[in-house]
């Protein structure tokens, strides 16, 4: 369910005050700021208003079934699937299942991590396909629950047990094959990938606190 105090600004704003939706809004901008930073070397502020406008335009419809983050977060999944098939060269199928963000956009810049072993986690989620990063993403960043992910993926909650195991597995393998990384850091990177990929919550959103 809706968090009380979600709840109580998105009736604000669907009662036409607009200053209500965009503390509501703002209270998630980091989460949104995370999502897309992530993905997409540049226009990340333009996916996160892009999200944000096309939730406004469709707050009447939210019925409060699921957290408001959650309603959000499948917005936001939506917008980058949108950009992705846009950006994609004309004739390349964008499939989330099997296309990476590296298949789509090349290897966007993994500076905004800081420690090496961050930089090839974030380096290896992008290499595998977009619905599996995003699975793990907001698994290990936002803390969601398999059935929270589940509504913003739009599968049953099997499947996105299934999908972050597959994904684990398909980073751990991608790390130890990028050798164009020393062979110690692959190693000592894939041995846990899970706290990597926790600590790198906070990196994304350095400098960007809405």
């Amino acid at each position: 369910m809706v968090d009380e105090d979600d709840m109580e600004l998105l009736e604000a704003w669907r009662a036409g005050d607009n200053a209500a939706g965009s503390r509501l809004l703002r209270r998630h901008f980091r989460t949104l700021f995370r999502f897309f930073r992530s993905k997409v070397g540049h226009g990340v502020e333009d996916l996160v208003q892009q999200t944000m406008l096309a939730c406004a335009e469709g707050a009447h419809r939210f019925r409060g079934d699921s957290s408001f983050k959650t309603y959000l977060l499948a917005i936001a999944r939506t917008q980058l699937l949108m950009h992705l098939r846009k950006y994609a060269r004309k004739g390349k199928k964008v499939d989330q299942l099997e296309t990476s963000i590296a298949d789509v956009m090349g290897s966007p810049s993994v500076a905004v991590a800081g420690k090496d072993e961050q930089k090839l986690v974030l380096a290896a989620l992008r290499h595998i396909p977009i619905d599996l990063q995003i699975a793990v993403e907001l698994h290990y960043w936002e803390e969601m629950r398999i059935d929270d992910i589940a509504v913003v993926m739009e599968v049953p909650s099997g499947t996105v047990k299934s999908r972050l195991n597959r994904a684990r597995r398909l980073v751990r393998e991608w790390i130890m094959q990028a050798e164009q990384y020393p062979a110690a850091l692959r190693e000592t990177t894939a041995s846990d990938v899970e706290s990597w990929a926790r600590s790198l919550r906070e990196k994304l959103v350095e400098r960007k606190d809405g």
